[in-house]
């Protein structure tokens, strides 16, 4: 029989991690499950996966428009960033000092910084503008390995600049390779316009800006800062209620610096995700165990904040809580994009083994945006992203910390960076 024709062999393979298994977000000892081939390839036709197993296998039973030689590296599935705040004007670093001389992150918002120094830069900048920026940032994301990210509105904080926002984030999704999943979050903090009276922000963001937003389909998720002193469970509960209620699931930001009992609100609602956790309780645990919501962590904010506290991952994997990580990248208490190096916080400072880090990274965050159907795992029928790293197994990758390790990135079945 000839071999069949595809558009590109990924081959000879050091490692090639498929992460590939019919199920779910993964919990406890299937997050170390990494099903590798060694001198693995990868047949690719029209953007999707024909096939994986042997490089022998593969050549004999395809032939290539265009071959990438591997050269017994790492392969493994695209990085997937299950958290960011990618669409913001202007930048932070003089907090960065003020912290640095002890302020903490609700002594710098008292101060008027924060979040709402964000949110006044944002509204004074264009859309043409914002998606510049941000057109950048995605360039260097998927240099660095991510080819999916999630990404939030929030630094609007009205309707005109969340759909800006949004709008911005439809734009960047046509214009560049990186997959977008886009997430409304207006109740990410309260503008000043409705400053003593959050119960008015509330109402105007149940009853102007969510109909806006859905009116529009320019969200598929919607996610609420549910943290003392920012939104209550019930404020928390009543935004998802309507947002869902308009065709948006639900996310939550919930116990990043004290339990709020936002962890179960998630499960209550069957939220997709609830990120950060680092305060979460153990009850919280106990209700987030079993669950479909993922629990998304994100060490690089605690660590950059310098707060000496990281959500309780080992104890969450250990209980069977889906765990999956993102980068938070955003411009005040997580100024990075670089997935590499949250796997690597992800085995210091979480105690993940590599493995469960890779997994956390790809497989379970995919489920954690909903597009677990599609990318996460090197598989038949899934979109053809993945990246070959210069290492020589996959322990290696979060092990050499500090430098890109990606050597070339594959996106949707196209080189992309090599």
């Amino acid at each position: 029989m000839p071999a069949a024709p595809v558009d590109l062999i990924v081959h000879r393979a050091g490692e090639l991690v498929t992460l590939r298994g019919d199920r779910g977000a993964r919990t406890g000892p299937a997050m170390s499950e990494t099903a590798s081939i060694p001198d693995g390839a990868v047949a690719i036709r029209k953007g999707r996966i024909v096939d994986v197993g042997t490089t022998p296998a593969i050549l004999k039973q395809y032939r290539a428009k265009k071959k990438l030689d591997a050269r017994g590296r790492l392969v493994t599935p695209g990085l997937i960033d299950a958290h960011t705040h990618l669409v913001f004007a202007g930048s932070r670093e003089d907090e960065f000092e003020m912290r640095i001389r002890g302020a903490s992150y609700m002594d710098i918002a008292k101060a008027g910084g924060g979040i709402l120094s964000t949110v006044a830069r944002t509204r004074a900048a264009s859309r043409d503008a914002l998606v510049k920026d941000a057109r950048v940032r995605l360039a260097a994301m998927l240099r660095h390995g991510t080819t999916t990210a999630e990404v939030k509105s929030g630094y609007g904080l009205s309707t005109e600049h969340e759909l800006k926002c949004l709008h911005a984030v439809a734009d960047l999704a046509r214009t560049q390779p990186v997959d977008l999943v886009p997430t409304f979050m207006g109740a990410h903090e309260v503008p000043p316009e409705f400053a003593g009276r959050r119960g008015a922000y509330v109402d105007y963001l149940v009853n102007d800006t969510i109909p806006a937003v859905a009116a529009k389909k320019l969200a598929r998720f919607c996610d609420v800062f549910c943290e003392v002193g920012v939104f209550s469970v019930e404020e928390s509960r009543r935004i998802l209620a309507a947002a869902r209620d308009a065709g948006m699931a639900p996310k939550l930001h919930a116990e990043e610096f004290k339990a709020s009992g936002g962890a179960e609100l998630a499960v209550e609602l069957g939220a997709a995700s609830c990120d950060h956790l680092m305060a979460v309780t153990d009850r919280g645990i106990r209700m987030l165990k079993g669950q479909a919501t993922v629990a998304v962590l994100l060490p690089a904010t605690s660590f950059f904040l310098g707060a000496g506290r990281y959500a309780p991952a080992r104890r969450m994997i250990d209980e069977g809580v889906p765990v999956a990580l993102g980068s938070d990248f955003n411009p005040g208490s997580s100024p990075t994009f670089n997935m590499q190096l949250v796997m690597t916080l992800a085995c210091t400072q979480l105690r993940m083994t590599p493995a469960e880090a890779l997994c956390a990274a790809t497989v379970n965050a995919a489920h954690a945006i909903g597009a677990g159907e599609h990318v996460g795992s090197l598989a038949a029928g899934m979109i053809a992203d993945l990246v070959v790293w210069d290492a020589p197994n996959l322990k290696y990758l979060p092990y050499a910390f500090g430098a890109n390790l990606a050597a070339a990135v594959v996106k949707a079945g196209r080189i992309a960076t090599e």
